[in-house]
């Protein structure tokens, strides 16, 4: 927690331990090709649907049951996950992802996932949804890397989380500060 007592925090959707698995053999392989890039750990990869930043108690309280309707309106569903890419776009890269495929109930879903964190006090977020999972990340300057095709298949997409995000020497540490199964609703 800041000094405040919020805590930095972000809305993502969980992955299936088969595709954590293959990322981790994916990110091995390119490790020796791409020169100073930090690759993230496999178990803390999700697909960030919205990236909140620092969120007061009250903020996240009012987020939550926004949080456990939204996943209730959006059914598990299939997604997959091919293409390797990195932004920015153009110079110096500084993320390598990996593309991910969704469903346009998952699409729905990030606009709920904004509204709710708008409804919540947060402020509106201005770059447009790409559906991607962070690889890894480069520190310094880097050349541009030719990356090589890849397709890890089929990922099953179940649950929401709302995580809160520590910052720590060797990599961030998520912890879940709520979990919404996809469509179900929530009980009392």
């Amino acid at each position: 927690m800041s000094a405040a007592g919020g805590v930095r925090a972000f809305v993502a959707i969980e992955l299936d331990a088969r595709l954590r698995e293959a990322m981790g053999e994916l990110q091995a392989l390119l490790r020796p090709r791409l020169g100073g890039i930090r690759m993230v750990r496999p178990e803390g990869i999700h697909l960030t649907l919205r990236f909140l930043g620092e969120a007061s108690p009250a903020q996240i309280e009012a987020l939550l049951p926004r949080l456990a309707v939204a996943a209730a309106a959006c059914p598990p569903c299939e997604a997959r996950a091919a293409g390797l890419g990195t932004f920015p776009e153009r110079g110096s890269p500084r993320v390598l992802w990996l593309g991910l495929d969704v469903p346009s109930p998952v699409v729905d879903l990030q606009a709920a996932s904004e509204r709710a964190a708008r409804a919540a006090g947060f402020e509106r977020e201005e770059r447009p949804f790409q559906a991607h999972l962070t690889l890894g990340r480069w520190r310094e300057r880097a050349p541009r890397p030719e990356l090589p095709p890849a397709e890890l298949g089929s990922t099953r997409l179940e649950a929401l989380a709302l995580f809160r995000s520590d910052l720590r020497p060797d990599g961030a540490v998520y912890t879940a500060l709520g979990r919404f199964p996809l469509g179900r609703p929530a009980v009392d």
